[in-house]
């Protein structure tokens, strides 16, 4: 779901991810038709890194019990 909004919203995306500073630098440059595809370039890799990072967090919780 973030990996849509991140294309048809890019700025909202990273408001989603706890990162409101990019997001207000994100919408700034969405806002210019040009800057519209690397706005979406970069929250979907945003979006992408948040969401491994995440995995890393939870392996190492799951490793850290045993």
């Amino acid at each position: 779901m973030r990996l849509l909004i991140a294309l048809l919203l890019p700025w909202l995306a990273f408001f989603t991810i706890g990162r409101p500073l990019s997001g207000i630098v994100c919408l700034v440059l969405q806002v210019t038709l040009i800057g519209w595809v690397p706005a979406a370039i970069w929250a979907a890799y945003a979006v992408s890194q948040y969401h491994t990072d995440q995995k890393i967090r939870r392996a190492l919780k799951t490793g850290a019990s045993h």
